[in-house]
């Protein structure tokens, strides 16, 4: 008799407690332009080309369709950063520079404002800014990606390029105000990556969005030291002036670099001779002493958001320098940021092994230029010169080779994005909700129903 009547209440502790009784909490990880080019070329140098990234052992993997509008609603073959992880974030396909807008530049909520609504605690980890595209989509909302700080929402220059800002995104035009303003007054638990510099200037007797935080009750971290405690309350870490300097630099700083094409050769491409770039090694970037590593940003935000936390989390996690470096065409800057990635991710599963309704999730926004091309070119045996019309870095790997990266998208001082699908990613708790293939906007719903907060 007494077996029975603890069956059954047993049985109804069961039936009267939630589905999900412990947290449950997403962590996305996007690798800025880490498309599957730059997959292999963090594992040729990191791993060796028999070897195997932390990456490649997760149990689930995809591909994604990138998606982007025109002013007009058509379709476009090459996306940007703001708009892609503007799709993961909110679901909406829009144009290129909007964040957190949908094509009629209307504000659209996001997976991370959604989960903060609902109780989850909730977090932005960046090597780039954090007010920067990709960032900012998950807890901004501008017409322009460039609207930064009270300074350049009233317009400016960004990549060389004039913008006339966000006039209609400004504070006194009934607007949420510029990514900083927006970030410094967010629901969002723990902000972390560089951007200092546009949190700090005001414009006319706007306060800065350093002001607006610090008057909300906002604990500022500057210094690497700072992340080895722990802080009530919110917490924005900011470590750099703008983009954190990344972990890996090629000898000397060198980067790819043009052919050098005899004075014959460019008389009449068919005869002459070319010289062949020196080889380039990755060394240790001394810009990067004293920051903070992508690691240690990622354990300490998930140890804010998991502490003293019976409902879970949502925490985003760009690891922005892929790209950033790949538009210099420098790939030791870039296999050093996809180190850090698999180092992030390294926190992130230790974290998923204790707590099991954990949601890993490592994407990409968009393609980058970077290729692996033959050294040398399959082309050698023939009586004629032949190499790459664009930029070539040959980089030695530790396993002994020479892996040879191309950039050739254009004649200019920075590499452009490429329209192929990014891979996808994921621990077992992806099985639940994920595809093999997906659209970005998939991806936002796919972390709504792990969340269960589907509308």
């Amino acid at each position: 008799m007494r077996s029975l009547i603890l069956t059954a209440l047993a049985c109804t502790w069961l039936l009267s407690s939630p589905i999900h009784a412990s947290p449950r909490s997403v962590i996305l990880i996007v690798g800025d332009g880490f498309d599957d080019t730059h997959v292999t070329m963090g594992r040729n140098y990191l791993a060796g080309q028999s070897g195997s990234l932390l990456l490649d052992e997760l149990s689930v993997r995809g591909a994604v369709q990138v998606e982007t509008i025109d002013s007009e609603g058509n379709p476009l073959y090459v996306a940007d950063s703001a708009n892609t992880a503007t799709s993961l974030a909110t679901g909406a396909v829009t144009q290129i520079g909007r964040v957190g807008k949908d094509g009629n530049n209307t504000v659209v909520p996001t997976v991370l404002e959604a989960a903060a609504a609902d109780g989850y605690k909730t977090g932005i980890v960046s090597t780039a800014s954090v007010t920067d595209a990709t960032p900012a989509a998950f807890a901004a909302h501008v017409a322009v990606r460039a609207c930064e700080s009270p300074m350049t929402i009233h317009g400016g220059k960004k990549y060389g390029v004039t913008f006339d800002g966000c006039p209609e995104d400004l504070v006194e035009n009934g607007g949420l105000g510029s990514i900083a303003e927006q970030l410094a007054t967010s629901q969002v638990d723990v902000i972390l990556g560089g951007g200092e510099e546009h949190f700090t200037p005001q414009y006319g007797s706007q306060p800065s969005a350093r002001t607006l935080a610090t008057v909300a009750g906002v604990t500022f971290l500057s210094d690497a030291a700072d992340l080895r405690g722990s802080h009530p309350g919110r917490v924005i870490g900011l470590f750099s002036e703008d983009t954190m300097p990344v972990k890996w630099r090629g000898s000397e700083g060198r980067t790819a670099e043009s052919m050098k094409r005899s004075w014959l050769n460019h008389i009449y491409d068919m005869i002459g001779s070319v010289t062949q770039p020196e080889i380039i090694r990755c060394e240790a970037n001394p810009e990067f002493a004293g920051m903070p590593s992508l690691e240690a940003m990622t354990r300490y935000a998930i140890d804010h958001l998991s502490r003293d936390n019976d409902k879970g989390f949502f925490l985003t996690i760009e690891s922005a320098s892929i790209d950033k470096r790949a538009h210099e065409r420098d790939p030791c800057g870039s296999i050093g940021e996809i180190e850090q990635l698999e180092a992030s991710l390294k926190v992130a599963l230790v974290y998923a092994q204790e707590h099991p309704n954990t949601l890993i999730i490592v994407t990409a926004d968009h393609g980058q230029a970077a290729q692996i091309v033959p050294d040398p070119t399959l082309y050698k045996y023939l009586p004629i010169p032949v190499y790459s019309p664009g930029k070539v870095a040959r980089v030695a790997t530790p396993e002994g080779g020479v892996m040879r990266i191309n950039y050739a998208t254009n004649n200019i001082d920075s590499e452009e994005h490429t329209g192929v699908n990014v891979p996808l990613f994921a621990n077992a708790e992806g099985r639940t909700v994920l595809k093999p293939f997906m659209h970005q906007r998939d991806i936002y719903q796919a972390m709504m129903r792990y969340l269960e907060l589907e509308r």
